[in-house]
């Protein structure tokens, strides 16, 4: 199994310093982030947004692939996922992701769609690595 790669520099210490993210595959190369970016902001990302955007990837193809295994063979898949951060004694803690599912599945029944969403929720990797509450919210478009 494949091991993913990133690194993150941070040049300065606390409030004024300025940080970058690198991944290996150089989808994000010295993009940057800090204090500004996390709760100003300001251009850049911050670690809860490529959590949401690891989130909502992972779940998403976890569903694609339990649909696929389930017989359905077309349709349309859309996450936005929502990583909260709050105050924690002296720190901060991430206490939530939440889900929203917008899908279009032709011949899907409300339940079966239910069940794999939420099956997928509990199961994808980040859903699993996440020590946090994990919501979801499901519509299934006609």
């Amino acid at each position: 199994m494949p091991t993913s790669t990133a690194s993150a520099r941070y040049e300065g210490l606390g409030k004024p310093g300025k940080g970058s993210i690198s991944t290996a595959s150089g989808v994000l190369s010295d993009q940057p982030y800090g204090f500004g970016t996390r709760f100003e902001g300001k251009p850049g990302t911050n670690p809860e947004e490529l959590i949401a955007a690891a989130h909502a990837a992972c779940f998403t193809m976890a569903t694609s692939f339990a649909l696929a295994k389930a017989g359905y063979a077309d349709g349309t898949l859309d996450t936005t996922a929502k990583v909260t951060l709050e105050a924690d004694g002296d720190g901060f803690k991430v206490t939530r992701s939440a889900l929203a599912l917008k899908a279009a599945i032709p011949g899907i029944a409300e339940s079966d769609f239910a069940k794999i969403a939420d099956e997928a929720k509990a199961n994808c990797p980040i859903s699993r690595l996440l020590n946090c509450e994990v919501t979801l919210e499901r519509t299934l478009e006609a």
